[in-house]
């Protein structure tokens, strides 16, 4: 495990290096949307880290911003090394150093799944989580949120991830991912380069995968646990990163899940930590 390196480090010199390699064929997420378009990730998108694609840039409000898939992987899934910070009590590691929310924005929940999970769980469930990491961000968990980071549910259509740009809207929905053992993935739109007291986070969008995987409220044998995934893609969402070294496997950021885990669905110390020095 790398040591002392404060994020998974998505800057532009990094980007550079990693187009510089011969990276043959990564494992690419096929995104199929709620209105039965296939969004794919564009065959030049280049893995600048375990899991994370990065999607070029584009313009959002006359700013240039860069766009990153995250991919979350089943346990067992290739061989993932780590550029997360871990100390004696503290595994974590960030998108990129400074790159948080700076204005709060609503998000858009589509609940309808195949799974047989009530849509007023899933809603709750969305809600409680990011609920999770607001509270943490004070290094307190003590159920009073005092920094509100990511807003409240509105209403909206949910149209699908946005692989190329941004659209202004914050989107999470169940769907199909075509990619070997993804249990969802997480778009994220921001400057992530330049200056820390610059960056920033502008637009996320989530798909959970329910064509691959079967989805429980409980923690099922055999199935993924709503909970459990969502509080770790969430921590993505305000700017966490992956971590994937066996140190640290008992963090919510740990990059992999299993079926029937639950242990993601309560922030730890490392988790608690990285939150707290992003949002302080």
């Amino acid at each position: 495990m790398k040591t002392r390196i404060t994020a998974i480090t998505i800057m532009l010199s990094v980007i550079v290096l990693a187009a510089s390699l011969a990276i043959a064929q990564p494992n690419r997420a096929s995104l199929t949307n709620p209105a039965g378009k296939t969004v794919l990730i564009p065959e030049n998108a280049v893995e600048v880290a375990p899991g994370i694609f990065s999607l070029g840039t584009a313009v959002a409000n006359g700013e240039k911003v860069e766009g990153y898939a995250i991919v979350h992987y089943k346990e067992g899934f290739g061989s993932k090394s780590s550029n997360a910070r871990a100390g004696p009590t503290a595994c974590y590691s960030f998108l990129a150093k400074g790159a948080k929310w700076k204005t709060v924005e609503d998000y858009i929940v589509d609940p309808a799944n195949t799974e047989g999970l009530d849509e007023t769980f899933v809603r709750s469930n969305v809600a409680g989580d990011l609920s999770k990491w607001e509270d943490a961000a004070d290094g307190t968990v003590d159920g009073i949120v005092t920094k509100n980071i990511i807003g409240n549910e509105v209403s909206g259509i949910v149209d699908g991830a946005d692989t190329s740009s941004p659209d202004d809207k914050n989107e999470l929905y169940f769907g199909e991912i075509s990619g070997t053992d993804t249990i969802g993935v997480t778009i994220v739109w921001g400057i992530f380069s330049g200056p820390t007291f610059q960056r920033k986070l502008v637009e996320w969008d989530m798909i959970l995968d329910q064509t691959d995987f079967n989805w429980s409220g409980s923690g099922e044998a055999g199935k993924m646990d709503l909970e459990n995934i969502l509080t770790h893609e969430l921590g993505h969402v305000v700017g966490m990163g992956d971590l994937y070294t066996s140190g640290c496997s008992g963090q919510t950021m740990y990059g992999y899940a299993s079926t029937g885990e639950t242990n993601k669905r309560t922030l730890e110390s490392g988790d608690i930590t990285g939150v707290n020095k992003l949002y302080a």
